[in-house]
């Protein structure tokens, strides 16, 4: 994925026409309570939460003031190394997991960035409420970006 950063060139639309908004941050916590001191310290206001679909991390949501969204998850079974949540706080601690980006369609939204040279993983359109893929962070200097498409007032 070679791109011409010269000063004065622009970057391609890459999947700007695709994004409908920056939607959150999600971090990845030992638990649920261990991350409420950092929301805390940022004035964060809990609107949103529960257990994942599989049920196997709980997540919550918070808005901050000026900032947008947080959101804080925290496996269900903090024993099993296998998790995904475990493993990256495993690997390199609690703390930002992956960015969320809102698309107006996932399956184009994947394929425009497989196009790039992007590597997509974990595609899931199994619920019509909430369609979503990650960019591996190999392929992204190092972030997860979740790209998700949902309607309006469901997440």
């Amino acid at each position: 994925m070679a791109t011409d950063m010269a000063p004065g060139n622009d970057l391609a639309d890459g999947l700007g026409p695709l994004i409908e908004r920056f939607d959150h941050v999600s971090m990845a916590v030992r638990s649920i309570e261990s991350g409420t001191s950092f929301v805390a310290l940022v004035g964060g206001v809990r609107f949103d939460g529960g257990l994942s679909p599989r049920e196997d991390f709980y997540w919550e949501q918070y808005r901050l003031p000026g900032w947008g969204t947080l959101e804080i998850i925290a496996a269900v079974n903090q024993n099993d190394p296998s998790h995904f949540i475990n493993r990256f706080i495993a690997e390199r601690g609690e703390g930002l997991h992956h960015l969320t980006l809102k698309v107006t369609n996932i399956e184009e939204a994947v394929d425009a960035a497989r196009a790039l040279g992007f590597t997509v993983v974990g595609f899931d359109d199994s619920d019509p409420t909430w369609k979503e893929a990650f960019v591996h962070p190999k392929s992204s200097s190092g972030v997860l970006v979740q790209l998700a498409e949902f309607p309006d007032g469901e997440h």
